[in-house]
């Protein structure tokens, strides 16, 4: 691994990002070279004065000189600020970018596996804790670096060696107190942030259960619980504070060491007549400028130290294998096909156990069983919302893992349990099924979903804005929106998972009617728990405990007073006549 893909990993930057970076700290390291050029002409000047050889002529050259001096300092400074923030901000915004655009490319199972408050500090906080060390921590850290090492070394020439040594002795031992308190450091942010998170999640969850909180009168014993994280996030950055300014201030009060030792080697060398008052007087003022930007880097240094923890979960984000395919697609017909498939989740958990069926295009076929049986998983798998881990899923003979998963979706129309809506108008909502459908037929797909029978009530009709996940509207209505953007996409593969169970008797039946319509000719998938919600289908799967139980069309299972279905469906029967 190179120099560039090392930098790329480290700081989960691109390319051109780790290019930038290493031009950043050039940059940095000529500037504070530059820094020095006015010690060198005072030097000069004062050589001449001593010696009493300050002529007009040599006015006017150490005026040029300082001119020419500070054109430089202009010139470095620019191309400074040019290549560390310009360049960094730049980079971050491709940081951004990339992320999301890799989040987007992620299987599904990985956000099922991460928390969501942790992905959005992945988003905002980490980046742009990597944009700040990025702009100016690393590059004036190594510029710094780089500037007293060629300093030092070309002072060995100039000065008496025993001098610099004195000098510069402090410098790599105080480096080496701030980089033993590395693993402090880190165990230190890393209980920060996770502090941040479970805060974070405290707050979410308030907000989206107040109404329950307050119903069960549980707000005060909540908000106390609240209280309690915040004062572990404040404990916490104290702690993590505490720990980096220890061993900065340490390492800090070693260089005023080091201006002792370098006045008690230079003194005595004075003293001995090894060295004259202006080469004292030089070094000291050169060395002085070389120790306030080493207080700053020993700063920097420790903050680049903690700024590793984020880095890396940044890199775990983006090192993360992404779900691909190819972009054609070589199916012949929409049969789904499941052979032998297994599937387990990333902590071991077995789901399916060689789940064998046919779904054939022009049939509904169910999917019913005992909560926890795998049904829902089967929807998901179905459409590489998650890869398995063996067996086999064809659509129309073609193997599904080798498709582009968002190729492979545009042949599917999903009508989740679980519906999710904009903060936007339900005209928007419902043509998020087609892009670039016309208004007409948005309102067509609307009508069909029976959303009529409450648009028309609301103040704008469908250009009400529906507010945050639909939060104006009940969950009836919210699902009505969701089955009108399969009628719009009118694809040729559709899954619904319990589409109708947020509809009442009436709502469901009209719901039916119209997906009856949609259906046909099509390959349907159908998970639902109520037995009237599956009456027409053509075939049932009954999945329990990850396996296919039983398999046929429903009057065949149902003819079988031992079968799992004929169970179900009798139990249902039963309902009517409980009594409260």
């Amino acid at each position: 691994m190179n120099m560039i893909e090392r930098l790329q990993h480290k700081y989960a930057i691109t390319r051109e990002g780790a290019v930038s970076l290493i031009k950043a700290c050039v940059s940095c390291s000529i500037s504070y070279i530059v820094l020095m050029f006015p010690a060198a002409l005072l030097y000069l000047l004062i050589s001449d004065l001593l010696a009493g050889e300050l002529t007009a002529d040599h006015g006017i050259i150490y005026l040029a000189g300082s001119v020419l001096i500070l054109s430089c300092i202009a010139v470095t400074q620019h191309i400074q600020y040019n290549s560390t923030f310009l360049a960094t901000y730049v980079e971050s915004g491709k940081r951004r970018k990339n992320l999301a655009e890799h989040l987007r490319k992620l299987p599904l199972s990985y956000f099922a596996k991460k928390n969501l408050t942790d992905l959005t500090t992945n988003l905002l906080a980490d980046c742009t804790q990597i944009e700040t060390a990025s702009s100016h921590w690393i590059p004036e850290l190594i510029g710094a670096v780089v500037a007293v090492v060629i300093m030092g070394i070309s002072m060995f020439f100039i000065f008496d060696p025993r001098l610099v040594l004195a000098s510069f002795w402090v410098i790599p031992c105080a480096f080496l107190i701030v980089a033993t308190s590395a693993g402090m450091q880190k165990k230190a942010v890393k209980k920060h942030i996770e502090a941040n998170l479970a805060l974070d999640d405290g707050i979410q969850e308030c907000l989206e259960s107040i109404r329950d909180l307050r119903s069960n009168n549980a707000e005060m014993a909540y908000f106390q619980e609240l209280d309690e994280k915040i004062s572990r996030v404040e404990k916490q950055s104290l702690s993590t504070e505490i720990v980096m300014a220890v061993y900065v201030s340490m390492a800090q009060m070693l260089l005023k060491v080091g201006i002792g030792t370098t006045v008690l080697v230079g003194g005595t060398l004075f003293a001995k007549g090894e060295i004259d008052v202006l080469t004292f007087f030089l070094f000291l003022m050169v060395v002085s400028r070389l120790y306030d930007p080493m207080n700053v880097s020993l700063q920097n240094f420790s903050a680049i130290i903690s700024t590793e923890i984020q880095c890396e979960r940044l890199d775990e984000v983006l090192s993360h294998p992404l779900q691909t395919g190819a972009e054609k697609l070589t199916n012949q017909g929409y049969d789904i096909c499941f052979d032998h498939v297994k599937f387990s989740y990333g902590d071991g958990t077995d789901v399916l156990e060689e789940v064998s069926f046919v779904a054939k295009q022009g049939e509904v076929t169910a999917l019913i069983g005992p909560s926890g049986g795998g049904k829902t998983t089967v929807s998901r798998l179905a459409s590489r919302f998650w890869d398995i881990d063996s067996g086999k899923i064809t659509v129309g003979g073609m193997d599904i893992s080798k498709i582009d998963p968002e190729v492979l979706l545009s042949m599917y129309s999903i009508v989740f349990q679980d519906v999710t809506l904009f903060n936007n108008s339900i005209l928007e909502n419902i043509r998020i099924g087609k892009k670039d459908a016309s208004d007409e037929e948005v309102l067509r797909a609307a009508k069909l979903a029976n959303c009529d029978s409450f648009v028309k009530d609301l103040p704008e009709g469908y250009n009400t804005m529906i507010g945050e996940n639909g939060s104006e509207l009940s969950g009836g209505e919210r699902q009505r929106i969701s089955i009108a953007r399969a009628f719009l996409k009118d694809a040729p593969i559709i899954l619904l998972d319990e589409a109708t169970a947020s509809l009442d008797v009436e709502n469901e039946t009209m719901i039916q009617e119209a997906l009856s319509s949609l259906i046909k000719n099509k390959t349907v998938l159908i998970i639902a728990h109520r037995m009237r919600t599956v009456d027409g289908a053509d075939k049932i799967v009954v999945l329990r405990d990850g396996r296919a139980a039983e398999c046929g069309a429903p009057e065949e299972l149902d003819r079988d007073e031992e079968s799992i279905f004929h169970h179900m469906k009798n139990l249902q029967l039963e309902t009517p006549g409980w009594r409260l």
